[in-house]
């Protein structure tokens, strides 16, 4: 039986290979990297499940915000009816929170490009050459600032 955290220590903090940890940890390499697979899969399925639920409440919470906002402005619309000076200023409200709307959809839409070009990049990496590719996902689990929201296999 392995060791889950000493064998995550190994692998992610001393950077050790799978068969440097297999020799360390008394087991086979093949033992070790099913054991990562597994590991790996569990975590990416927790970090993954785990983000999509905080975009989705930061989506709902953006959406009913920007519904909030509209029926406000909509009630002062009809206010401004009478009153030019509060019309501008309606009309400056309105811009602003076209543009807030604007930047919270181009957000939502620019990580999901991200994702898909990484994707892309990922299955090109693994096809074309699988050396490169485990260079490259060795690189991204070790960056601190990606390690937190993606993890490979």
């Amino acid at each position: 039986m392995i060791n889950d955290r000493k064998l995550l220590r190994l692998i992610d903090r001393e950077n050790m290979s799978q068969s440097q940890a297999a020799r360390k940890l008394g087991v086979s390499r093949q033992a070790v990297s099913k054991r990562l697979q597994e590991l790996r899969g569990r975590q990416t399925r927790i970090v993954v499940s785990k983000k999509l639920e905080q975009a989705v409440d930061r989506k709902l919470d953006a959406m009913g915000q920007l519904a909030e906002i509209n029926k406000k402005t909509l009630g002062l619309l009809d206010e401004a009816e009478k009153d030019a000076e509060l019309s501008l200023k309606c009309i400056a409200e309105i811009r602003q929170q076209i543009k807030l709307a604007a930047d919270i959809y181009q957000t939502m839409y620019s990580v999901q490009v991200v994702n898909e070009f990484m994707e892309i990049v990922t299955e090109t990496l693994r096809n074309v050459d699988p050396d490169v590719y485990k260079e490259f996902r060795r690189r991204i689990n070790q960056n601190r600032t990606l390690r937190s929201s993606i993890k490979f296999n």
